[in-house]
C-alpha cells in the first residue's frame, strides 16, 4: 500500500519533468539519447525524458515485481537447489502429517495438501475459489480497495491455514479477509472486518488469535493522522470458531499505555508506517510457573521484541529484545521454555540480508538464557529465509523448518541429521512459494486428521 503510493507521487513529478523534457527534445531525442549513453547530461530534465520514454517497459516491470513477490520465489532458488523437486529423503516412521500450504506453479493458484510424511502420499487436497470468495468482499472498504488486483487467484497465497475437525480450513491472503472454508473448499464464513494476515493458532477455548491490521486506526491521530496508508496499526484479533470478532486490541496501544511510545514515535528519526509488524500470536495453554492459561506470545519483526501480554489484565509480563532480528513464529516448549525461528536480518547499506543462515533460538524462563537448536544444521544446509519462515521443534527433539522465500521445507533428526527436505518446484523448473505449512504429529491432530482422511476415504 505504501509501495504504490509512494510510486503514485514519484509518478506525478517525473511525468511533469518528463513533459518538460519532451517539449525541449521533440524532433531531436538528444536528451533521452544522452542519458542513456552518458555523455553531458542534463538532471531531472534528461531523466524525466527517459522516464516517459521507458513507461511501457516500467509499468510492465512493477506488475510484474508485485505478481512475483507475492507468489513465487525468488529466481535465485532455482540455483541453490538444483537437483531437488518435491520430497527428497527418507519418509518418517511415526504417524506424522504436513498441512502444506503452497502456491502450485503449475495451476498458478494457491493449494493446501494433506501430505502422509510416513509415504509422501497426498491424502487430500483444498482448492479454494479465491474469485468467488472474493467477489463477496465490500471492496468499498480502503483496505480492500485492490482486492480483485492484488489478492486474485492467480496472486492469493493460502497462508498459516488452520485445519478444523469438520475437514475445513481457516486461512488469509496476507492482509485479506479471514476465511474458512469446508472440506469440499466451499465458502462456510469469511471475517471481512480488517485485513488478516501471517498466523493462525487456537486457544483454550476453542478461538483463534490472529493479526489484523486495523482501520481507522486505533492509535490516537496526534500520532498518525486519520488518512489510510498512513500507519500500520497492528492488533492482536480474537475470533471466534464462527467467525466472529471477540477481541481486538492495538499493539501500538499496547506500547503506548506501557510507557514504550518511544520505540514507534521517537523524535528526531524518520516516521515509520510499519514501526511494529506482529506476525505471530501464540497462546498459552496452560498454566505454569512464568504465564498462566490466556497470556499470549507475541512476535513483533520491526522491533526485533518477543512479548507475554496479559490480555485480562492489559499486562506486559515479559520482553525478549536479544538474540533475535526481525525474526518470526514463537512456540511454547514446556513450562518454562520458549522457541524463536530468528530470520537473523540485518540492514547492510541499502538492503536487508540474512547475515549468515537463520537460527532457531530457545529461552529458558527458568535459568534466564538463551541457546541455538541445530544451528550448525542449519549453517549447512545454508537456511536463509529473510522475511517469512516458521519452525517447529517436536515433542520428540526433531526440527521442522520451513524456508519460506526460497520454496523449501526441512524435516531435521533430533541426531541434527536431515531426514527430508522438500522443494516445490513445478514442470516449468520454477520454484514457488511454500506458504507457512504446518507439522501436525500431536495425538490431537492425528485423531484429526484420521477422522477427515476416513470421510474422503
Amino acid at each position: 500500500m505504501d509501495l504504490l503510493k509512494k510510486i503514485k507521487v514519484e509518478l506525478w513529478v517525473l511525468c511533469l519533468a518528463g513533459l518538460l523534457s519532451l517539449l525541449l527534445a521533440i524532433g531531436t531525442g538528444i536528451l533521452v539519447r544522452q542519458e542513456l549513453v552518458g555523455s553531458v547530461k542534463l538532471g531531472v530534465i534528461s531523466k524525466g525524458a527517459l522516464f516517459l520514454a521507458e513507461i511501457p517497459k516500467n509499468l510492465e516491470v512493477i506488475s510484474q515485481r508485485s505478481s512475483h513477490d507475492l507468489v513465487v520465489g525468488w529466481a535465485e532458488s532455482a540455483h541453490r537447489f538444483p537437483n531437488v523437486s518435491g520430497f527428497q529423503g527418507k519418509p518418517l516412521e511415526d504417524e506424522t502429517y504436513l498441512l502444506l500450504s503452497k502456491y502450485d506453479g503449475n495451476t498458478k493458484t494457491s493449494v493446501v495438501e494433506l501430505v502422509d510424511l510416513r509415504s509422501f502420499e497426498v491424502k487430500k487436497t483444498w482448492h479454494p475459489d479465491i474469485d468467488q470468495i472474493n467477489g463477496l468482499v465490500d471492496t468499498s472498504l480502503p483496505e480492500f480497495e485492490n482486492l480483485h488486483r492484488d489478492y486474485n487467484a492467480k496472486r492469493y497465497r493460502i497462508m498459516h491455514p488452520f485445519l478444523t475437525e469438520d475437514g475445513g480450513l481457516i486461512f488469509q491472503g496476507s492482509y485479506s479477509p479471514l476465511v474458512k472454508i469446508d472440506q469440499n473448499s466451499q465458502l462456510i464464513w469469511q471475517n471481512q472486518e480488517d485485513a488478516f494476515h501471517h498466523s493462525i493458532e487456537q486457544d483454550h477455548e476453542g478461538n483463534f488469535w490472529v493479526p489484523s491490521s486495523v482501520y481507522p486506526y486505533q492509535v490516537d491521530k496526534r500520532y498518525v493522522g486519520s488518512e489510510y496508508g498512513n500507519y500500520v496499526d497492528d492488533a492482536i484479533t480474537k475470533v471466534s470458531a464462527d467467525g466472529e470478532t471477540l477481541f481486538q486490541k492495538s499493539v501500538s496501544n499496547i506500547f503506548i499505555e506501557h510507557n514504550l511510545k518511544l520505540l514507534l514515535f521517537r523524535g528526531g528519526s524518520a516516521f515509520i508506517e510499519d514501526t511494529i509488524h506482529l506476525n505471530d500470536i501464540q497462546p498459552v495453554l496452560t498454566d505454569g510457573p512464568y504465564w498462566k492459561q490466556g497470556d499470549l506470545f507475541l512476535s513483533l519483526r520491526h522491533q526485533s521484541m518477543i512479548i507475554l501480554y496479559r490480555p485480562s489484565t492489559n499486562e506486559i509480563i515479559w520482553k525478549g529484545v536479544e538474540h533475535a532480528i526481525a525474526q518470526h513464529d514463537v512456540d511454547i516448549l514446556d513450562d518454562h521454555r520458549i522457541s524463536i525461528f530468528n530470520n537473523n536480518v540485518y540492514l547492510f547499506h541499502d538492503r536487508e540480508e540474512v547475515d549468515g543462515n537463520n537460527e532457531v533460538v530457545i529461552y529458558d524462563f527458568k535459568t534466564d538464557s538463551y541457546s541455538k537448536y541445530f544451528d550448525e544444521s542449519l549453517e549447512q544446509y545454508d537456511v536463509r529465509t529473510s522475511s517469512q519462515g516458521i519452525s517447529q521443534i517436536l515433542d520428540n527433539g526433531d526440527l521442522f523448518i520451513e524456508e519460506t522465500d526460497y520454496g523449501r521445507l526441512l524435516y531435521f533428526n533430533k541426531d541434527t541429521t536431515v531426514q527430508w527436505q522438500y522443494v516445490n518446484r513445478a514442470d516449468d523448473g520454477n520454484i514457488y512459494l511454500v506458504i507457512w505449512s504446518r507439522i501436525l504429529f500431536k495425538p490431537k491432530d492425528i485423531k484429526k486428521v484420521n477422522k477427515i482422511i476416513n470421510i474422503v476415504d
